[in-house]
């Protein structure tokens, strides 16, 4: 009992050793820094996005309809502009955020579990549950991903969790693949051996020697995928399979917006542009992350 707790001491340690090396050689790296910190700006106002929003984002007054932003009106009221039905827009971002931030987490959240853990036993055990789940993910894989989750919001109808579904009813073929390669290359590591030597069962062996081991790939195609969700998710909204009016969404934003680019750009542009800077910040640290938990790599 004691030399259980000296170990797990010993590996907390280790843990919070590691997580304070990378946390400084993040705020080393300038590109993922400044990821990082507007990513965490876009989490603190969707957080408090029912307090900063200036107008209700879902409540519209005709007599400001196509209202202009502020540089060209001089008034305050709609600062960046009015939509077709008169909300303003600035609120309906805000509030937007929420929805596309809780699910992009959501589903890369589900995917990386449910594609880590199936890729850990498979690449492990192999045999006819490898061969399955492998040809399984192969043929999702033949899938334009816009393409399969259209149909599948097709044919159960909109709303969030047929949205979070179609996400990530394919989105779990990108971690499986990675975990199982990266496992199959573990398995023959002396540390398994050893593991296996003194007895410890298979799925201990997987949990808590070769997972801890293989997470930081896993952690940064985490990163990466979840601006590819996001995008899918506001795809999806663009096209009316998704998140449905009255409630902000940033593609159905930008879609409702279509009509009128000539006289009122600013209904389809703002949206637009937050979507551009939350999915570039998300890039940007995980290409930062990469760099700094790859061991093949070396940052300048």
């Amino acid at each position: 009992m004691q030399n259980r707790t000296y170990f797990l001491k010993i590996r907390l340690r280790l843990f919070f050793q590691n997580l304070w090396d990378i946390l400084v050689r993040l705020i080393a790296h300038r590109t993922a820094l400044l990821g990082g910190i507007l990513i965490c700006l876009f989490l603190i106002m969707a957080f408090i996005a029912s307090w900063i929003v200036p107008q209700n984002p879902f409540e519209g007054d005709l007599f400001q309809r196509l209202t202009p932003p502020f540089w060209k009106t001089g008034k305050m009221t709609f600062l960046l502009g009015g939509d077709e039905l008169g909300r303003d827009i600035l609120s309906r971002i805000i509030y937007g955020s929420r929805i596309s931030i809780w699910i992009g987490f959501l589903s890369v959240g589900i995917s990386m579990l449910a594609g880590a853990l199936l890729g850990a036993f498979a690449g492990y055990y192999r045999g006819l549950f490898d061969e399955l789940l492998s040809r399984f993910s192969e043929i999702l894989l033949a899938f334009p991903f816009l393409i399969f989750a259209i149909g599948v919001m097709a044919m159960m109808g909109p709303g969030f969790w047929n949205l979070i579904f179609a996400l990530t009813f394919k989105g779990w073929v990108e971690f499986f693949r990675l975990i199982r390669g990266e496992v199959l290359s573990e398995t023959t590591r002396e540390y398994v051996e050893a593991a296996r030597a003194a007895g410890q069962k298979n799925w201990v062996i997987i949990l808590r020697e070769i997972l801890p081991n293989v997470i930081h790939s896993l952690i940064v195609l985490g990163t990466l995928r979840l601006g590819y969700m996001i995008i899918m998710e506001a795809s999806l909204s663009f096209l009316g399979l998704g998140i449905q009016p009255p409630t902000p969404a940033w593609g159905s934003m930008v879609n409702s917006g279509r009509p009128y680019m000539l006289n009122a750009w600013w209904i389809s542009t703002f949206p637009g542009i937050a979507l551009l800077m939350l999915v570039l910040s998300i890039n940007l640290l995980g290409e930062g992350l990469r760099d700094i938990l790859d061991p093949r790599l070396k940052i300048d």
